[in-house]
């Protein structure tokens, strides 16, 4: 089956669009209220293996003022000769990083804020159907503007989360932004299953418990797997997580393996765990 788009107009195998513009406001909000509130010593405290807090408000920045097109975050430059999008993307991420090591967590916090008001204005009135950057997780390019822009809150949204993780804070609970951030991850089943090889009507669920959760079903076409199809039957595979596996595991926060063994599973082994290899993230 193939993963392979012809344009937006026949994208239908992603599911019904995302609505994301308003919840940029809220989580620019939700960022800059943590990063004012940090003590000193927590700037220097590790988010990622190469990046402490200080790095990915840095990175933040960029990722603000690359979408507004006014930055090196936005015109990346060339590619090197063989290199990968996921080298090119973190290449670059890096050097915007390095640049910025200099910032003042102040001089940070007030342009992050001044960019984000910014851009989450932009976003409240973009097209969502009007092409798009390609989203190279969910096997699509150009994608639809939708989830372009549902793709990019999740980056922020997930940036929030490993910064509260290395202060010492769990993951925001707020249902609203958890439930849009895995409806957009779960768009990765068509991609993440293009290589499983199942008769057509055949159909993995994923359901994620909780308050924030939802099922997702991916049907085998002749084409490809889609998410456009609606359910039918008894489902051939059926995989059950909590909200937080859920989500850590389209961010690599965890592994398949270990999701695996924290997760149920009903049906056919093979397609729940060929499910769970989803990733949506450049990775």
């Amino acid at each position: 089956m193939s993963s392979q788009s012809n344009g937006t107009s026949g994208t239908s195998w992603l599911g019904d669009p995302i609505d994301a513009r308003l919840l940029f406001g809220p989580e620019l909000e939700a960022l800059v209220d943590t990063l004012r509130g940090l003590r000193p010593a927590d700037w220097s405290k590790t988010v990622l293996p190469r990046w402490t807090v200080h790095d990915l408000a840095a990175h933040l920045l960029g990722g603000y003022r690359g979408r507004l097109g006014r930055s090196p975050g936005g015109s990346r430059g060339a590619f090197m000769q063989g290199e990968t999008l996921e080298a090119f993307i973190h290449r670059t991420n890096q050097e915007w990083v390095d640049l910025h090591a200099g910032d003042s967590p102040v001089s940070l916090v007030d342009a992050l804020e001044a960019a984000g008001i910014q851009l989450a204005e932009r976003c409240a009135t973009a097209d969502l159907e009007a092409p798009a950057l390609g989203v190279s997780w969910a096997g699509v390019d150009p994608a639809p503007g939708w989830l372009d822009i549902a793709r990019e809150f999740t980056e922020y949204w997930t940036h929030r989360q490993q910064l509260r993780h290395a202060i010492g804070r769990d993951t925001d609970p707020e249902p609203h932004a958890l439930s849009t951030v895995l409806d957009t991850f779960m768009r990765a089943l068509p991609h993440t299953l293009r290589n499983a090889t199942a008769p057509v009507g055949a159909q993995i669920e994923v359901i994620v418990e909780g308050p924030a959760g939802g099922r997702w079903t991916a049907t085998a076409t002749v084409d490809r797997w889609s998410l456009g199809e609606p359910p039918s039957g008894r489902p051939t595979a059926s995989v059950f997580l909590d909200t937080e596996t859920a989500w850590r595991l389209c961010t690599r926060g965890i592994d398949p393996v270990t999701a695996l063994g924290l997760a149920r599973v009903r049906g056919e082994r093979r397609l729940a765990e060929a499910a769970c290899q989803i990733v949506s993230i450049v990775h």
